[in-house]
């Protein structure tokens, strides 16, 4: 089966570059104040702005919202980089 099948559904809801609400995530890398990084089946997505804030993150789900003043938002092909165990059990 391709993997095109296996990625969960990713969608970006934005209102007015204050707040976003973000489904699909698999993973957070790192965030601020002006920069969050996080991960979907479809790669990286980082955001850019002033004053960013993690609302609420639930990886069970893949839901992240988050606040601030968004100017940019940036999708790459990096995927997460695996753990030493994940590597060795994949």
């Amino acid at each position: 089966m391709s993997d095109e099948f296996n990625r969960k559904k990713h969608t970006l809801f934005m209102t007015n570059r204050e707040g976003a609400e973000i489904s699909g995530v698999t993973d957070v890398d790192s965030f601020n104040g002006e920069e969050i990084r996080a991960f979907s089946d479809y790669g990286e997505l980082m955001i850019r702005g002033e004053s960013l804030q993690v609302e609420a993150l639930d990886l069970e789900t893949g839901i992240l919202n988050i606040s601030g003043n968004i100017s940019a938002l940036v999708y790459t092909d990096k995927k997460p980089a695996k753990t030493f165990f994940g590597r060795l059990f994949s």
